[in-house]
């Protein structure tokens, strides 16, 4: 019997497909042309790019890509 007070677990989705390089890091493959992005996208400041992974887009920098560490910005719950 489950009990209903029991605290859930909000950590690793078992099931959920990741199709990029790594599930937090941000990598060259998935920058977006500034042709295709939307008006929330426009004005990107000197050294950032917009990236596209599974959840969406988001803004991150340059030097956050392929430099083998996780991105906050990707992971981040506050996307455009």
């Amino acid at each position: 019997m489950a009990n209903k007070y029991r605290q859930k677990v909000k950590g690793h989705d078992s099931g959920t497909l990741v199709t990029t390089k790594s599930p937090y890091g941000s990598h060259v493959v998935m920058v977006v042309d500034s042709f295709d992005l939307e008006d929330d996208f426009t004005s990107l400041k000197d050294g950032e790019v917009v990236c596209k992974d599974d959840k969406g887009c988001y803004i991150t920098l340059k030097a956050r890509l392929d430099n083998g560490l996780s991105d906050p910005n990707r992971y981040s719950n506050k996307r455009k």
